[in-house]
């Protein structure tokens, strides 16, 4: 008789460890064949469908629509005889004080397995973005003592700062250096080995650093986070960035169009071949992405991400906080409430409530 079988949450995005439950059509005791659905899970990248990979009874199935899915977590166990009991839940015994995680640490359990293994302090990891095992392994090679040599100054008016040297931040100081009106002074990034490099930038630490540089001169800092699955995290850096004394500059690619009529407020950033059309109000600190089209009259409050390819009728309202995934396309004077996600290709005919998941692909309303 084959052993009972744990059937796990996986990883759809690696930057988003959390998936929605969209559908659960089974329940504990239903008996389910190979490739029959168990759940649908979605991002706001994608959504997929969870199959049983071996014929047998659900049991210990605690979901329900609605629910946010960890990575790794048990969705339940498919066992071929229908008898069969799930094991006792062992009982919690108190943490020793090295196995507690850190509040809004975010860790893979093989990352969190090796920083363990190599006895790493989990308070040096970053909070907010995805700590994997290369992470831990920076962390590891950057070590508590490790030297560096933040720049002295005097810096000039032009002088920027990026912050974050992901895939964003790489996008960024590309457009940066396009414009040819800054000279990049260095990248912060929490996750990365102080005197490595990014785009030939060094990296000159964490966020830990920021007042050091405004009290050496520095005065201008530009958001790189892209804040894909978790906005707070982008959020948290402007904040970092304005209470340390910086001012972040609104930064429009030259192939970029964008209407005279238009207002871009401060920290707004506008990528190649993008669109701003006229009279349009785009708020503090929202992504403008590449090829992405925002028409007439549009107002984009605060922190929106608007992904490639993203088209937005006239007259469309985008709350706080909110994503627009890519190749979106948004009907005239819709309302996209605060911090709603929109995933990739869906098309949005009505208001979206906030908070709303829109399933990539799905068409608004239902």
């Amino acid at each position: 008789m084959s052993d009972p079988f744990e059937v796990l949450v996986p990883l759809l995005n690696p930057n988003e460890p959390e998936a929605r439950v969209a559908a659960l059509p089974v329940i504990t005791g239903q008996q389910v064949e190979v490739g029959d659905i168990l759940c649908t899970l979605e991002t706001t990248k994608s959504a997929v469908d969870v199959v049983a990979e071996r014929e047998g009874y659900v049991f210990s199935l605690r979901a329900v629509v609605g629910d946010m899915l960890q990575a790794g977590e048990r969705l339940c166990w498919l066992a071929v005889d229908a008898g069969w009991k799930p094991p006792e839940t062992t009982p919690v015994e108190e943490p020793r004080e090295e196995d507690i995680i850190p509040e809004k640490l975010r860790i893979t359990k093989p990352a969190l397995a090796l920083a363990r293994q190599i006895g790493l302090d989990l308070s040096s990891l970053p909070v907010g973005s995805l700590v994997t095992q290369e992470t831990v392994l920076q962390a590891k090679a950057r070590g508590s003592e490790f030297a560096y040599e933040l720049p002295e100054g005097p810096f000039e008016p032009q002088a920027l700062l990026i912050y974050g040297g992901g895939g964003h931040g790489k996008s960024l100081i590309d457009l940066v250096r396009a414009l040819g009106d800054f000279d990049l002074v260095g990248v912060i990034d929490d996750g990365l080995v102080v005197g490595t490099v990014v785009m030939n930038l060094p990296i000159l630490g964490g966020g830990e650093v920021l007042g050091a540089l405004t009290e050496r001169g520095l005065t201008l800092a530009a958001n790189a986070v892209g804040g894909v699955g978790d906005i707070k995290n982008r959020i948290r850096v402007f904040e970092r960035i304005l209470e340390s004394g910086f001012s972040c500059p609104t930064l429009v690619h030259p192939r970029a169009t964008v209407e005279p009529s238009s207002r871009l407020a401060d920290g707004v950033q506008v990528f190649p071949n993008a669109y701003v059309g006229s009279e349009a109000d785009v708020g503090f600190g929202t992504i403008i992405n590449t090829s992405a089209v925002i028409s007439h009259e549009c107002r984009l409050d605060a922190y929106v991400n608007v992904s490639p390819g993203a088209l937005l009728a006239g007259g469309v309202t985008v709350g706080e906080g909110a994503l627009i995934g890519m190749g979106v396309t948004i009907n005239l004077n819709v309302t996209i409430g605060a911090g709603a996600r929109v995933g990739n290709s869906a098309v949005v005919k009505l208001d979206v409530p906030r908070g709303a998941i829109v399933r990539a692909g799905a068409v608004w309303p239902p």
